[in-house]
């Protein structure tokens, strides 16, 4: 039986997977198609990423469900299916992990912006998260991960529906830009804020994904170690997508992530996965490295 996730995190760096998306897209997912669509239409697929992630030496999966919350849902004439789509999203993850893997259950963003910025109450947006966040944990999660957040309000009222709403506990990470005054979201928040406000949200880790390779997550989570003390996630992309002959390529290799791999760990990373462009490839090579240390 799996111990609690943050037990086992307290223990030694753990490994994650690696995209979804583009795993999805190899597999027949049509630019701007609904990934999250597949939970129900495409089952067999979407369960196969997570099996090759494990395959690869993966200790915990992410679930299909992003774009989950009933918000984002509508845009593509789903939002009535929400609970349907997140439950079963977890399932499969859940069925691909056997006992001794973690499934760690994902919500993005709405993709809408809060008032005064734009339309969306707080009380709209808690009331989605909520939503989902419960059937996650119906679904069979064992963490929930906040992730690819800019909005700094958005991801703590991600994390605070979570918290009041489940028993799991929650991950909340941020993308991060490098610009002149530093590493930023694109909302303008910097690391220490970000860091001291989502732990005071109840974050049980905290940490930065997608928007940048391995390097600058390197970076950013030194920098993030240096106002926290408990957990940190990272998940580089696998550099930044270039479009090459018509398709999206990304530069960074398996053997480029596998020479970094313990400059993150030094820096402070206690859960390591990759975000787009990530294969199982990248996860193996991981892996490997990971054990020898």
């Amino acid at each position: 039986m799996r111990r609690p996730i943050l037990q086992r995190l307290a223990e030694k760096v753990l490994l994650g997977d690696g995209a979804m998306g583009t795993m999805l897209q190899q597999q027949g997912l049509a630019v701007g198609e609904c990934p999250e669509a597949w939970n129900l239409s495409h089952p067999d697929k979407v369960r196969w990423v997570s099996e090759s992630y494990v395959a690869a030496g993966a200790e915990c999966v992410l679930t299909n469900t992003f774009g989950g919350t009933s918000l984002k849902l509508e845009n593509c004439g789903l939002a009535a299916e929400a609970k349907k789509i997140n439950i079963i999203g977890t399932q499969l993850a859940r069925e691909a992990a056997g006992e001794q893997v973690y499934v760690a259950a994902s919500i993005g963003p709405t993709g809408k912006m809060l008032v005064p910025f734009g339309e969306m109450e707080p009380e709209a947006a808690y009331e989605a998260f909520r939503e989902q966040a419960t059937a996650l944990e119906e679904g069979g999660a064992d963490i929930i991960q906040i992730e690819t957040m800019s909005d700094l309000e958005e991801a703590k009222i991600a994390v605070r529906a979570a918290k009041e709403n489940t028993n799991l506990p929650v991950i909340a990470s941020m993308t991060f830009e490098k610009g002149k005054q530093g590493y930023r979201t694109v909302m303008g928040v910097d690391i220490p804020t970000a860091v001291q406000e989502l732990l005071a949200a109840g974050a049980d880790v905290i940490g930065t994904n997608c928007g940048n390779g391995i390097d600058e997550i390197i970076e950013i989570i030194r920098q993030m170690r240096q106002y926290a003390d408990g957990f940190l996630m990272a998940a580089p992309n696998a550099g930044l997508p270039q479009l090459e002959e018509g398709k999206v390529v990304y530069s960074q290799t398996p053997q480029y992530f596998a020479q970094r791999v313990e400059l993150l760990v030094e820096a402070g990373a206690n859960l390591i996965s990759g975000c787009c462009g990530t294969t199982p490839e990248h996860i193996s090579a991981m892996a490997a490295v990971l054990k020898r240390l």
